[in-house]
């Protein structure tokens, strides 16, 4: 196997494997007043996560760093709720509990140029914003992101 399979496969096992077997690991982050959530107890208690694979590499967006924000007062204002950036497996677990979830409309916020700048890319996005509506507090949300420097596409996961 070349040596730039062997990450790809260590990448795959990774998405492959049952689900609690994953480690989430705690991402990238920088001195500020939000809290940054990343540890197995938190990824299974959250009802909104997210995880952005770069399609240009082939492998997940590891330290696309984030912004989550909740549309307030009567749909004039958003409010950041969580500043996080993606793990060692481009994901996101632990954005919203049950306990912060309520009905409303959320925006994420992916910073994409300062991720591309960090791998020497030119890109054509320099964020890239997706907004939903959570109309049922218990469910569960999850939004993937796949990335290239040219495009991004988007969708409800689950």
């Amino acid at each position: 196997m070349g040596s730039r399979a062997a990450p790809r496969l260590l990448t795959l096992q990774r998405h492959l494997g049952p689900p609690e077997t994953q480690q989430f690991q705690q991402p990238w982050t920088r001195p500020g007043p939000w809290a940054v959530w990343g540890s197995v107890m938190e990824a299974a208690s959250s009802l909104l996560t997210t995880h952005v694979l770069d399609t240009a590499s082939g492998l997940p967006a590891q330290g696309l760093c984030l912004r989550l924000y909740r549309l307030e007062d009567h749909g004039q204002q958003w409010t950041e709720l969580r500043t996080s950036c993606t793990d060692l497996d481009g994901r996101c677990p632990g954005l919203l509990t049950q306990a912060q979830m309520k009905a409303g409309t959320y925006k994420l916020s992916f910073d994409t140029e300062a991720y591309w700048r960090k791998r020497g890319q030119e890109s054509f996005y320099p964020y890239v914003e997706v907004v939903f509506t959570i109309t049922n507090e218990s469910q569960k949300f999850h939004v993937p992101l796949l990335l290239s420097p040219w495009s991004y596409t988007t969708y409800r996961g689950s």
